[in-house]
This record gives C-alpha cells, structure tokens and sequence, in this order.
C-alpha cells in the first residue's frame, strides 16, 4: 500500500536528490496523466515548458549576514540546502519534472535589514543569478531582487537588472516590515517595473501577526499564512487603486493567487454592505474582481479541479506554471495541467510555457 510518508521517501527524491519549496502531492493527477518528462507535445505540438515559481540562494550573499545565514535563508523543510544550485543536479531534477526552464527567484530575507548592509547582498544576488542564467541560457532566466524597503534604490536596481544584466523582472514579498505594497512609498518601484515591461513575482513571507494563532500542528504559518499574506497583498492592490495608478504593470502572484481567485466574488460587495468601510474617495474603475484578470496567477494549486476554478475565475490564459523547487511541494508540476479536462489544448500550452515565454521575452 502506497502512503503518504512512503512516497516522500522513494522516487523522485531518490532520483534526483533535490528537494524545494511548493504546496502538494499529486497522487490524483498523476494516476490520470502519468508522470511526463521531456519533451513536452500537447497533442503532438511540442511547448517549452516555463516553471516561473523556483528557488535559489547563493552562499556569497548569505555570508554577510555571518551566523544568521542559514535561519534567514533557508525554510525548515527536507533538503532546503538544495536551493544552493548544483548545476548538473538542478537540470536533472528539471528533467525529471518535465521542466524545460525555470525562473529563478530568491524569498526576501533582507526587508528587515540595514540599507547598505541590503545593498550589498542584493548587488551579489543579483550578478550571481545574471551569471548563472548566462551560462544555461537556454535552462534559466531569473527574477531580481531589490531593496525594496528603500524605493529609490530598488528602482535602480530594477533598471540595471533588466537592461544590463539581463534579468526578466523582479521578485518580491507580500509586504515590506508591516507596510502593504499599495503604499505611495512603492508607487516609484511600480512605475519603473511599468515603464520596463517586466512582471514583478510576489512570494508571501507569511502573516507574522497571527503566529500565535497559527502555532501548532500542520505548519500554518506557511500552509495557511503564506497564501493569506497573497490574498492580503493583491487585496490592497485593488482596493487602494495602485492597478488603476499603474494599469500596465505585470503582477504574477504565487500559489494560484493565495485565497482571493476562490473567493473573490465576496470583494464585489463588501462596499455596498459596507460603505463605511470603504474610502469614498477611492473611485475604482472597475469591480474588484475584474482585476484579477490582469494578474498572473502560477498553477501551484495542486488539482485539476483547482485549475478548473483559477481558470474559470480570472482565464486560462492570466496562468503559468508554477514548482516552488526545490522545496518539495509539487514533484511533477506539468501533471495536472495535462489531467485539466476543462481546458483545451491551446489553453495547455499556454499555462505551460506559451503565456509566460511572452511575458518574459523568452522564445517559445
């Protein structure tokens, strides 16, 4: 009889040695679909598969934080060591989940951190994912980081990653130490990702508010309050108006969006039952769950049924696919896309690599 713990045992993780950071097992999908490798043929036409949720670190940034390194760096899960890439390692396990590229991306660390101090682990962070992207340019391509509780830098760090290091838009959290990304403080940072076309990716950090409340059993703090901080997140970002300030700005939001595409219908009336708890003078210009069609959301959600509903919610084509590797949440992450009954093969295509090749200017 095949359990839980024996599965996360054997197999994949035996195989390829690398465990990373996603939110499921697939049994389900995988029973339908099979497990594929590369490459990848949607009904005989072959896509390039484009994972856009995967980690990295780089032992060069974390050195500067001396002995704090490791518990800023890496999450309390299997194998998290793997997040420093081994390069003939990461391309197996890519191989083996049916990935053609992943985009890299590196979990702030560093909001709480002294500005120069951040600086400093932001510029190696950034010339290491460059050089690391330009020696398999054809397997990876990366998120930036930025200094983000410093605005007026983060924007300079944005301009020369895109336009002298070649990276594909930035990375972020779901807040910067308390404040919420609609803050007039980030309006420089939206407009330059705007202005530069490139798609920022926000990863939640948790809710650290409510970890008494999520103490426990299960891991909440992360199986319940990273998705919460995206759906506090993205939240903010319709109700303050930023995505009406800045209608052209590229939003990708990790783990299908948090909780706001499974209920987001209840954004649309909270402020006729509420007018009081709604700023009369924040005219939106469309209903708040018409936003959500302008966002990104990644397929880490797990199920063919979970697919079903994102895509119902916000369309097939505002969703990419998503790993969270190497943590080890998704093992074959193409697998349930294929076992989505309810989307075409055109639609296929794109959550698996077509819509994000076009967001990031990779050739298909």
């Amino acid at each position: 009889m095949t359990t839980r713990r024996n599965f996360l045992k054997g197999g994949t993780a035996a195989a390829t040695g690398i465990v990373f950071c996603s939110c499921g097992l697939l049994e389900s999908a995988h029973a339908q679909a099979g497990m594929r490798t590369l490459p990848i043929a949607v009904n005989g036409k072959k896509v390039k598969t484009i994972d856009v949720h995967a980690h990295c670190h780089f032992r060069e940034a974390g050195a500067l934080l001396g002995a704090e390194a490791a518990s800023l760096q890496l999450p309390p899960v299997r194998d998290a060591q793997e997040a420093f890439i081994e390069i003939d390692k990461r391309l197996k396990a890519m191989d083996a989940q049916a990935v053609d590229m992943e985009v890299l991306s590196i979990n702030p660390f560093w909001y709480g951190r002294d500005r120069d101090l951040v600086t400093q682990i932001v510029k190696i962070q950034n010339e290491k994912l460059a050089e690391l992207c330009a020696s398999k340019p054809d397997r990876f391509a990366a998120f930036a980081s930025l200094t983000l509780q410093a605005p007026d830098l983060a924007v300079q760090e944005l301009e020369t990653a895109v336009k002298k290091q070649g990276l594909k838009g930035a990375a972020i959290g779901g807040g910067v130490a308390g404040v919420e990304f609609s803050d007039p403080k980030f309006h420089p940072v939206w407009a330059k990702a705007e202005e530069l076309g490139v798609p920022l990716f926000i990863h939640p950090q948790g809710v650290p508010e409510a970890s008494k409340r999520l103490a426990g059993n299960g891991w909440l703090g992360n199986t319940i309050g990273n998705p919460l901080e995206t759906t506090i997140a993205l939240s903010h970002l319709i109700f303050e108006g930023t995505l009406d300030r800045f209608p052209g700005l590229k939003v990708i939001a990790a783990h299908g969006g948090g909780y706001l595409p499974s209920y987001a219908d209840r954004s649309d009336h909270a402020c006729m039952v509420s007018p009081a708890g709604c700023n009369a003078n924040i005219k939106l210009q469309k209903k708040p769950t018409e936003y959500l069609k302008q966002l990104y959301f990644d397929s880490l959600i797990f199920s063919p049924e979970a697919i079903r509903h994102l895509a119902a919610q916000v369309g097939a084509s505002q969703i990419v696919l998503g790993s969270d590797y190497p943590y080890r949440w998704q093992d074959h992450p193409v697998d349930h896309i294929f076992a989505c009954d309810s989307l075409s093969d055109d639609q296929k295509m794109a959550v698996l690599g077509t819509t994000a090749a076009k967001l990031f200017g990779i050739k298909a």
